[in-house]
């Protein structure tokens, strides 16, 4: 007698859980690329940025089923997430310094040629070079505008930075970077 009075209540978390794991997989289509470039801007190795969308994705599908729309768009909620994700592994950074293999194995496991390989990296690393120029602020910025291809107002929302601040410090950070790389030919 009492099983049947429970399996109502099982047959309703079973379908909760479906229903989060299929919103889940929708998100996850949808952001994934976007939240990936986000933390590639803000961090050196693609295979740190690869580890942190990792993260990102196992805080929103754990935190999914307590989402709210009202409190915040999904977007700005998970850029929210990718931003904390980031931070903390700036702090966990700045406690132990250690050697990255990561950098060298992704110089060796390239399946493009050489000379593809080696322009490629000096791009980057002139690129990297001219982003570690700008101040922690300016950097997230131009991650969530060309690493996460935000609009200005949604960054706004995000950063709680009024929507023409936003662009003002893009501006100005744009112009840092152009003079640190010249012009992008040059590139």
């Amino acid at each position: 007698m009492q099983e049947r009075a429970l399996l109502p209540l099982i047959h309703d978390r079973v379908a909760t859980h479906i229903e989060t794991k299929l919103a889940f997989a929708a998100v996850f289509e949808a952001y994934y690329k976007r939240i990936f470039n986000y933390i590639a801007y803000r961090v050196s190795c693609r295979y740190t940025a690869e580890d942190l969308a990792s993260q990102v994705f196992e805080k929103t599908l754990s935190k999914l089923p307590g989402y709210s729309p009202e409190k915040a768009p999904l977007e700005v909620w998970l850029f929210a997430i990718a931003r904390n994700v980031v931070n903390d592994y700036y702090r966990s950074q700045a406690r132990q310094r250690f050697f990255s293999l990561d950098s060298i194995r992704e110089l060796v496991s390239g399946k493009k040629e050489p000379e593809t390989l080696i322009l490629g990296r000096e791009r980057s690393d002139r690129l990297q070079v001219a982003l570690d120029t700008l101040s922690p602020k300016e950097r997230n910025l131009i991650a969530l505008k060309f690493g996460a291809d935000l609009k200005n107002t949604e960054i706004a929302r995000i950063t709680g930075i009024s929507e023409s601040n936003v662009g003002v410090i893009l501006y100005r950070s744009m112009r840092k970077l152009k003079s640190e790389i010249g012009s992008v030919e040059e590139l």
